[in-house]
């Protein structure tokens, strides 16, 4: 049995996920939030569920957030991402813990290629550069991490995903949150999974100058 910190734990890929971990598996979870509210009823519902609010640039409320946990995953977002990462690797550091799942975003390498890549790049701009500094945050730390980079998210109810490697072209255009979320209860289940790797996610057969749905 093991203990799971979800950070941005309001998130819609983290909402998923955390319904995996109920449904299918016996891991403890420790969801953390702004507003802890806004979960409060889910984890009232469920007994191996707890919320509590922080933010996530607050080292010292995410240290405490940390006590007993086997894994931290994080569903952050926000022009303060590299912030976050680095209170994120800061925490973890002070509470020695060293797994961690971070969720990103696709073009942090200029890995998209084509007219796909173009497009990534001009809809998305400075969001890129952000999460982009954050991969940097995770990466240049010693942790063992995995980075998630998904593709153009859908809210279809599958898990359908096919996985590239940093150095490699990103394939696709869209995926699951579905997807994502199961690919972040797997890791917890199984740590070795990705370890230190930053990892594209996609849904098979989607290729394209931009997603089909936009």
């Amino acid at each position: 049995m093991s203990k799971v910190l979800i950070l941005g734990a309001n998130g819609k890929i983290a909402r998923l996920a955390e319904h995996i971990f109920v449904d299918t598996t016996d891991s403890d979870l420790r969801l953390y939030l702004r507003k802890a509210e806004r979960l409060r009823d889910f984890a009232d519902s469920h007994t191996l569920v707890e919320a509590i609010e922080g933010d996530a640039t607050n080292v010292q409320t995410l240290i405490e957030a940390m006590k007993g946990v086997d894994l931290v995953y994080a569903n952050l977002a926000g022009d303060n991402i590299e912030s976050e990462a680095r209170a994120v690797v800061e925490a973890m550091h002070a509470e020695k813990k060293t797994r961690l799942v971070w969720v990103s975003t696709l073009g942090i390498y200029d890995e998209v290629p084509g007219k796909f890549g173009e497009w990534n790049k001009n809809i998305l701009g400075d969001y890129i550069t952000n999460y982009a500094a954050a991969a940097k945050v995770i990466e240049d730390s010693d942790l063992d991490y995995t980075i998630i980079r998904p593709a153009w998210l859908t809210d279809k109810p599958e898990v359908d995903y096919e996985v590239t490697q940093k150095g490699e072209a990103f394939k696709g255009t869209e995926v699951s949150r579905r997807s994502i979320a199961q690919v972040v209860v797997d890791i917890a289940q199984q740590p070795d999974k990705f370890s230190r790797e930053s990892i594209g996610v996609n849904k098979p057969n989607t290729d394209g100058d931009k997603p089909a749905w936009y």
